[in-house]
């Protein structure tokens, strides 16, 4: 049975969200204020900061010999920022033991496909560029955000960059023509998420390029040669097949990975640890995971 907690956000979730089919802007603007509504650790401090001349946002999460964690956030590829997500991002440095860099990639559709990409490589390139080892570098993002991370891993492949210790793939949004079964058989239990609304967002994005890129939906890609990958996926999510479809390739091209299915979670349940013991519960078990595989990072 679920939790008094999970019964109250799962309500709040179904009130309704920002619509995406309607005025962008506006719905935009809606979204970042359900973000702003989101409660942020009184302990973290932010900096405005440039990665390569891309905008990203800065917090001591940990030690700066640690490493870093270089996050991104969700939003359809059309919404969210870097301010908006800075708490969860900033949770995930911290269960890392890792410096936070929230990253403001460019939106779709005035930047579509593959603007966002482009603006994750530079930002990883400049954190090699000051110096910082991969090895101490930790790639993690949510939604649209965690298939943008698997994106960019599969770009370091193609480009031979050394890849970064690890990654961490919140709900990931990885197979934009949305096939999975989940988008039917999870339709009703989802709160948070439609197809409708994902397909919408995905022409926005894509702006002609074709559905099966394997850079836009990176769960059709070469998963070899990549890093260990962490997937944490809710039940009650219509992403839920996008997850096990990115467990299932990668593990079939050699690529350790580990897939969590967190029963009755919903989509990106990481976000309400402030209020759900499985969303903390999550993110410890992450931290376990990334501090695991971070080579020389400090655990303190």
């Amino acid at each position: 049975m679920a939790s008094e907690a999970l019964q109250e956000l799962i309500a709040g979730m179904r009130a309704g969200g920002p619509d995406f089919s309607g005025d962008l802007s506006r719905a935009r603007d809606e979204f970042e204020a359900l973000l702003a509504t989101m409660p942020v650790d009184a302990g973290f401090s932010f900096n405005d900061v440039q990665l390569g001349g891309v905008a990203a946002l800065h917090c001591k999460t940990g030690p700066a010999r640690a490493g870093a964690l270089l996050y991104l956030h969700g939003g359809a590829f059309v919404s969210g920022s870097a301010q908006g997500y800075r708490g969860l991002a900033a949770n995930v440095g911290q269960a890392a033991g890792l410096p936070t860099y929230a990253l403001d990639y460019r939106l779709a559709p005035e930047h579509p496909f593959p603007a966002a990409i482009d603006d994750a490589l530079t930002a990883y390139r400049a954190l090699l560029s000051s110096g910082m080892k991969a090895d101490r570098i930790v790639i993690a993002g949510d939604s649209a955000g965690g298939g943008l991370a698997l994106s960019l891993l599969v770009k370091l492949r193609e480009e031979g960059l050394e890849m970064p210790a690890a990654a961490y793939l919140l709900s990931p949004w990885a197979d934009l023509s949305c096939s999975g079964g989940s988008m039917q058989s999870k339709a009703q239990a989802d709160p948070a998420l439609t197809e409708k609304g994902l397909h919408i967002a995905a022409g926005q994005y894509l702006a002609g390029t074709p559905v099966g890129d394997p850079l836009a939906s990176p769960a059709h890609a070469d998963l070899s040669g990549l890093p260990p990958l962490l997937v944490q996926v809710g039940s009650a999510e219509i992403l839920l097949d996008d997850a096990v479809m990115v467990a299932s390739r990668a593990g079939a091209a050699g690529t350790h990975v580990q897939l969590e299915i967190w029963p009755d979670m919903p989509h990106v349940w990481q976000s309400f640890a402030f209020m759900l013991d499985e969303g903390r519960a999550a993110l410890d078990a992450a931290g376990a995971f990334m501090r695991n595989h971070t080579s020389g990072a400090s655990h303190a």
